[in-house]
């Protein structure tokens, strides 16, 4: 069984360190959304994730919705273990897999097949899990020969099926994803959507951010709102 528990969790990391704010500054504060607040030596920080409270468990599907800086790509990298709670607790049970970047870990150096496995490891798969993901990479992407080329070499378009195929490779119990569902070019949409829905319904709970009324209607069951890192709604859809 999956499950996600996060209690009390307040999440804080420095801005900047100065002796005054700057009208520029106040105003990064305000679009941010965070809570801005000086500490100790003069160093600002900017609480992105304000003493918030919820459970997950198997068959969620939930959807991240706020302002831009509400916290919401903030709670998925703590969530997937990236950022550690300044207070409170974030508890997981079930094995993550996180889309928040297309491409992070590629080395552009290195030919497609040889990022296959690199980018798999980053992404959490051993070696031998990594390799065993190349025959569906090889007919999703359609690359053919290029697989075999360094990916410098890549246009777009192809990086981009390459990157999403090895992002969406891996069969999480916990799928966390970061706005990326639009990627690629018209005629890769339809492709790559029957691959996301795919991965999301193997998936036993999955937490999407987006600013997308669309794709939070089509993926989820519940929603998250949050107002400058404060979890102020919680809707079952």
């Amino acid at each position: 069984m999956a499950q996600i528990i996060v209690k009390n969790a307040t999440v804080e990391y420095p801005l900047f360190q100065g002796g005054s704010m700057s009208l520029r500054n106040t105003l990064v504060a305000a679009s941010t959304g965070g809570i801005i607040s000086r500490g100790t030596k003069n160093i600002v920080t900017i609480r992105a994730i304000d003493d918030v409270s919820f459970t997950l468990k198997d068959g969620d599907r939930v959807g991240l919705i706020g302002h831009n800086g509400a916290g919401k790509s903030t709670l998925l990298r703590t969530l997937a273990g990236i950022y550690t709670p300044t207070s409170g607790n974030v508890f997981t049970s079930g094995k993550i897999s996180t889309i928040f970047q297309l491409g992070a870990g590629l080395d552009n150096e290195l030919s497609g097949y040889e990022n296959v496995v690199r980018m798999g490891m980053f992404l959490g798969a051993s070696k031998a899990q990594a390799r065993s993901f190349i025959p569906d990479i090889e007919e999703f992407t359609e690359l053919g020969e290029f697989l075999s080329a360094p990916v410098h070499t890549y246009s777009a378009g192809m990086l981009t099926r390459l990157t999403f195929a090895i992002s969406t490779a891996m069969k999480p119990e916990i799928l966390l994803i970061d706005e990326v569902l639009g990627a690629g070019d018209a005629s890769f949409q339809e492709k790559a959507k029957l691959r996301m829905e795919n991965v999301i319904k193997t998936a036993r709970i999955f937490v999407l951010a987006s600013h997308s009324n669309e794709m939070i209607n089509l993926y989820c069951n519940r929603t998250l709102q949050f107002e400058h890192g404060k979890l102020i709604e919680d809707k079952m859809l």
